[in-house]
């Protein structure tokens, strides 16, 4: 598995029978990072790790592997679930720091840096006011026993401040990556909408196949010589046999890239600036019939999702963040695909507990989650 995303929420706005509100946890070699923890986000979490220990054992979600907190923008169906579940890890002795990202507008990052109150022109959604309240209310460092770094970016300008629990604001030179992270990153994408807001995109990096260790082991090759291989260098033996280094390394890994988005109007710059990507987990709040609503909330219907995918050259588009009106996504799946039928883009329909994999050799599956497993 090169990277795995859970979908613990499909519905916009507010839950429905079947449908939670916008969460995600999105794994990868180096660790987990959350995207959005809408109301009851440490309940669902609790209850995927509960599936995967009856239905996928080996699989896991460790609360000690989530290094990051990716909101994509301030409106409560996507935030007011993250502080219950802060409280929880620090009840559960958690350990290992916690970074928290997301986007604020140029008036209030500029607010922040001057010790300025946040001005009331920003929205009650504002990211900088919910993480105000949320310090008074403990999510500190002191608090939690466990490190929080709370970090907004002004994206457009690629500006980077950390709120600090004692009220003041300090600059980064840049966004920082989850701690320990070496092989993967996550990247913000600016969108639009009523807020400040942005998709988040992990990308995994290229290379090398790894080192056939057993083949080199199996020539009896020296520790230089396995050195050598592994640097790209052909070897000549003694008896004048020839080694050639790439025999040594399997397939390159190509770079991937997973991107979710939040809420935003269709063909977002952000997005449509990607000359491509694997996955897009893109918001389909509207039927195309519902246009109007759409463009007047900054939302995107099924088919501008569509659109937006093929802007940006996707291998497979995700529908989610439906309307709590669709009792499921038969028809926006179906609008989508008639936008894609003369594409080589796939399509699917999210539902509560999804996962989709990018396996090692690029290949993408979209396990459905039933009452007793999830199928391909």
């Amino acid at each position: 598995m090169r990277m795995e995303l859970h979908i613990l929420g499909t519905s916009s706005a507010r839950p429905t029978g079947k449908r939670q509100v916008s969460g995600s946890l999105i794994q990868c070699e180096d660790g987990i990072a959350v995207i959005d923890a809408g109301e009851g986000f440490q309940t669902r979490y609790s209850e995927q790790r509960k599936r995967l220990k009856t239905h996928d054992k080996g699989s896991t979600l460790r609360a000690s592997r989530i290094h990051a907190v990716c909101l994509t923008h301030g409106h409560l169906d996507h935030t007011w679930g993250l502080l219950p579940w802060m409280h929880t890890m620090a009840l559960d002795k958690r350990e290992t720091p916690l970074l928290v990202l997301g986007p604020t507008s140029p008036d209030v990052f500029d607010a922040l840096l001057k010790g300025e109150a946040i001005p009331e022109s920003a929205p009650s959604a504002e990211l900088a006011r919910q993480i105000r309240g949320w310090q008074e209310l403990g999510a500190t460092p002191e608090s939690l026993g466990y490190s929080v770094r709370w970090v907004l970016g002004d994206l457009a300008a690629d500006r980077w401040l950390e709120m600090a629990s004692d009220g003041t604001a300090s600059t980064l030179d840049a966004m920082p990556q989850p701690e320990g992270w070496k092989k993967n990153r996550m990247l913000p994408l600016v969108t639009q909408h009523t807020v400040p807001s942005c998709a988040w995109m992990l990308e995994s990096k290229g290379g090398t196949g790894k080192f056939n260790r057993l083949k080199a082991a199996e020539l009896r090759l020296s520790d230089e010589q396995k050195a050598q291989l592994s640097l790209g260098k052909d070897l000549t033996m003694e008896d004048g046999t020839s080694l050639k280094a790439t025999d040594f390394r399997g397939e390159i890994r190509p770079t991937t890239r997973m991107v979710v988005s939040g809420d935003t109007s269709e063909m977002a710059e952000g997005l449509t600036r990607l000359s491509g990507i694997d996955v897009l987990v893109h918001e389909s709040t509207f039927l195309a019939e519902a246009q109007q609503w759409a463009d007047e909330f900054l939302h995107t219907t099924s088919v501008g999702a569509a659109r937006t995918a093929l802007a940006c050259n996707a291998r497979h588009l995700v529908l989610t963040h439906f309307s709590a009106r669709l009792k499921d996504a038969s028809i926006p799946l179906a609008e989508a695909k008639n936008i894609l039928e003369s594409s080589e883009v796939t399509v699917s329909g999210a539902k509560d507990s999804d996962r989709i994999k990018i396996s090692e050799s690029g290949s993408i599956s979209h396990l459905v989650w039933t009452d007793d497993g999830w199928s391909s």
